[in-house]
């Protein structure tokens, strides 16, 4: 897992920028805080910047409020002058928006680190990817781990690191429950608890802060599900006018796909989610069937049982037809 050219450029740099997907969930900001820590161990200058603000719930990771949403005016110069850029939990610069040219642009080393499916090596300086893995934090606890195995056993990850890579792999295993969770994972997180983590405290920052609005939403988008081909399908669409009468936003949503893979029929579920931009799909998926493939039809991927798109400018209307219809091969 450790890469020594990744190692290398670390210790040899001074100015780091740290960035993840849109929209970024428990695994994107626990991985980004996380390296961010151990970058400024070592005495580096290190930013985090993303193209969306942070979930109120994941907001307790970032104690000292480092983390900025990207202003053009404001930072395209940090980016410029960069020595090395990482990007975390995601292989497509489309996933980082706005910053994506200038990050493309910039001198600065493109290090990735990531666990999903599509990465083309050509795109970055270098790289550490596992597609088995399943969490972005999994992949940095390995890495950090090697460093302390070469450096004599001296530990690098505090109290505030572990917090921050527990997060990212509980989140990014559907606290434990997914697959590709394995016995490793389990040891890891053993170690981290070692560090003093309450995981109940843990659990309630990331999942026991619903507002009433998001209980409304969520009583809407159960009220819009539709089963489709023997009840192997379900999907629901939720409106923009949704979140405008709820007062919640598109990060309420986090977790109502489970809702439609908890029936017992539902092989493969999808999450239709009208924005001002376009139609977001989530698409999750049981056991043989390939989500990812379904989401290639759309121009976006991830893993095999949880993977998504992105349709700018889409009428979801149209799009529902389409989707389901596309989606009938895969079952």
């Amino acid at each position: 897992m450790m890469n020594r050219d990744i190692v290398s450029l670390i210790n040899n740099n001074q100015e780091f920028i740290l960035t993840s997907h849109v929209n970024p969930d428990g695994d994107a900001i626990g991985s980004e805080i996380a390296l961010l820590l151990y970058l400024k161990s070592l005495g580096k200058n290190a930013r985090i910047l993303n193209y969306s603000p942070t979930p109120d719930n994941y907001t307790f990771l970032d104690k000292e409020r480092v983390i900025e949403q990207f202003d053009e005016v404001k930072h395209k110069g940090l980016i410029e002058s960069a020595d090395v850029i990482f990007i975390l939990d995601t292989n497509e610069y489309e996933r980082v928006r706005t910053l994506a040219p200038h990050i493309q642009a910039s001198k600065a080393k493109k290090i990735l680190i990531d666990h999903h499916l599509g990465f083309n090596p050509e795109l970055f300086d270098e790289y550490i990817v596992d597609t088995d893995s399943p969490a972005t934090g999994e992949m940095l606890y390995r890495f950090f781990k090697e460093i302390e195995a070469s450096g004599g056993g001296k530990k690098i990850i505090t109290p505030d690191m572990a917090l921050a890579l527990y997060t990212a792999i509980m989140t990014d295993t559907g606290s434990f429950k997914f697959n590709r969770t394995d016995e490793e994972t389990h040891t890891i997180i053993a170690d981290l608890l070692t560090y003093g983590l309450q995981p109940y405290d843990i659990y309630s920052e990331v999942y026991n802060k619903a507002t009433i609005g998001r209980l409304h939403l969520l009583g809407r988008f159960l009220n819009n599900v539709t089963l489709l081909y023997d009840g192997k399908l379900a999907y629901s669409i939720i409106l923009q006018k949704d979140f405008e009468e709820t007062s919640t936003d598109e990060y309420a949503i986090e977790g109502f796909s489970s809702q439609l893979m908890s029936l017992e029929t539902v092989e493969l579920g999808i999450v239709m989610t009208q924005t001002k931009r376009g139609v977001k799909l989530s698409f999750r998926s049981k056991d043989k069937v390939f989500s990812n493939e379904l989401a290639k039809e759309f121009k976006g991927g991830g893993h095999k049982n949880a993977s998504g798109a992105f349709v700018v400018g889409a009428d979801i209307l149209k799009l529902e037809k389409e989707v389901t219809e596309k989606a009938e091969k895969y079952l």
